[in-house]
């Protein structure tokens, strides 16, 4: 089936989107605090004065570098059967990422999260089918000193198949996270040619300011044929104005600036058109991606990435709750369905709580299977003559029942998606099995994942390879806490 896609925007709108952006970026410009970026940008034709970091960039620039974009991007995993390419696999579900606090498993208390928590999330998001890759949802506040993105990536590769995403901090950091990737591949070569960590920063701090360092990111994993993209984010009435087609085209023109950078550096080189949009409430100038105006302006962003022949994603079904509760529920849910009919192809959706703060274990369970039902939504109608079944309607008859029917029996299993959490049942079988709540059957599901024994995904000798070269490297084993082990 190909999908039609729910639309806000006209040819029309889309054009003067556009255009737009074209004369923000021509008339307007970037400020670019990175000095080799200025540089590279002012030799492929992009215009500033001397002593400022004032960048405009012509229209012709522009259109330029936009002809080189690649329509598709690929999430390599060490294992092909994991690997996801937009937008063929779309809807491509992925881990919020880089919270520094955890709801607690046990206690149900917000604390920082540390290398043992990475280690738990990642063999929970191995082992739920609606994950297709693990952005390393927390930071590690237990990380020695030199090893920021180590902490993170060693107990995400102990136990986790699946392709990763991270965010490193400057080139050293970047440096290490390579060489580990080198190490678990057996070679540089062999990572290079399966490179199972995708990289990502904001490049673009809105209002129109390329950043130093997450730019100098950019330029790294670029130069060097990484995969990497950047995510655009705009804040509707703090850093964007108040009014959704101008941070459209706001947002849109940072998308095309940074995507202009990084064919410069590299021709060819794939992106994706990610963003995080949202319009803040200015009852308390709060930040809001709970709003369902993020959802919308994802909408309006996938159709602009249509209209560039990029693959696009981002940010979306996140919450403002500081619990597991109603409100995470319908923030998350409006925003995602709105987002898939709108032609999302990413979705950075799961496990977060409080606007991205703190990760939550239930939460991560109940957002898989709204993952698996957005699967099921985005297959649609299948339409076959054979899918009209009118020689089981002739069979069965006026007055008869489809229930033990030979194609009820091989159909049952395709036509819907039979949930792993949700509750159907009677209200009296309900009680009969405790009366639990959905926070309560997710948490449940968590201990039985977590309270299984694992093999470790990194062989012996491959950890002795990384212990040998990183001394201080956490251990990355994931253990149930002890109180679940008791």
């Amino acid at each position: 089936m190909t999908m039609t896609y729910a639309t806000y925007l006209t040819g029309d709108d889309l054009r003067q989107v556009h255009e737009a952006s074209l004369e923000i970026l021509e008339r307007v410009g970037m400020l670019v605090r990175n000095e080799k970026a200025h540089a590279l940008l002012a030799r492929h034709g992009c215009l500033s004065q001397a002593g400022s970091p004032l960048v405009k960039f012509p229209r012709k620039v522009i259109e330029e570098f936009r002809a080189s974009m690649p329509p598709t991007f690929t999430f390599h995993a060490r294992d092909p059967r994991f690997d996801r390419t937009l937008p063929t696999d779309a809807p491509v579900i992925i881990t919020g990422s880089s919270a520094p606090n955890l709801i607690d498993p046990v206690s149900g208390k917000e604390r920082r999260a540390t290398s043992e928590d990475i280690a738990r999330i990642a063999r929970l998001v191995n082992e739920l089918p609606g994950y297709d890759v693990f952005s390393i949802s927390t930071l590690a506040e237990d990380a020695p000193p030199g090893y920021y993105s180590l902490a993170r990536l060693m107990p995400t590769l102990k136990n986790c198949l699946k392709p990763l995403r991270i965010s490193s901090l400057d080139e050293e950091d970047a440096g290490r996270t390579l060489r580990l990737g080198a190490l678990v591949a057996g070679s540089e070569a062999a990572y290079r040619e399966r490179p199972f960590i995708t990289h990502h920063t904001c490049p673009v701090v809105s209002p129109l300011t390329f950043d130093m360092d997450s730019t100098e990111m950019l330029l790294y994993y670029v130069e060097r044929g990484y995969p990497y993209y950047g995510s655009i984010v705009p804040n509707a009435g703090l850093t964007s104005p108040m009014s959704l087609p101008a941070t459209l085209a706001q947002g849109n023109a940072e998308f095309l600036a940074y995507a202009a950078l990084t064919e410069m550096v590299k021709p060819g080189s794939p992106l994706i058109y990610s963003t995080l949009p949202t319009v803040a409430d200015m009852r308390t100038g709060a930040y809001a991606p709970g709003g369902i105006e993020c959802a919308m302006l994802h909408m309006g962003f996938a159709q602009m990435a249509r209209f560039y022949n990029v693959p696009c994603g981002g940010y979306i079904g996140l919450t403002n709750s500081k619990v597991n509760d109603a409100q995470a529920g319908y923030e998350t849910g409006m925003s995602v369905v709105a987002g898939l009919l709108g032609g999302v192809g990413m979705f950075n959706m799961s496990g977060l709580l409080d606007s991205l703060l703190a990760f939550d274990f239930a939460k991560a369970v109940i957002d898989d299977e709204i993952a698996m039902m957005l699967r099921r939504l985005g297959r649609g109608f299948e339409f076959a003559h054979s899918a009209m079944a009118l020689d089981v309607l002739a069979d069965v008859g006026p007055g008869g029942t489809f229930m033990f029917h030979e194609h009820t029996v091989e159909h049952m299993r395709s036509t819907n998606y039979v949930p792993t959490l949700a509750d159907r049942d009677p209200r009296e079988k309900w009680v009969e099995k405790g009366g639990l709540d959905t926070q309560a059957r997710a948490m449940e599901r968590v201990r039985q994942i977590l309270t299984r024994e694992y093999d470790s995904c990194l062989a012996p000798e491959v950890e002795a390879r990384i212990r040998a070269e990183f001394k201080d490297m956490v251990r990355g084993d994931c253990l149930p806490p002890a109180e679940w082990a008791k």
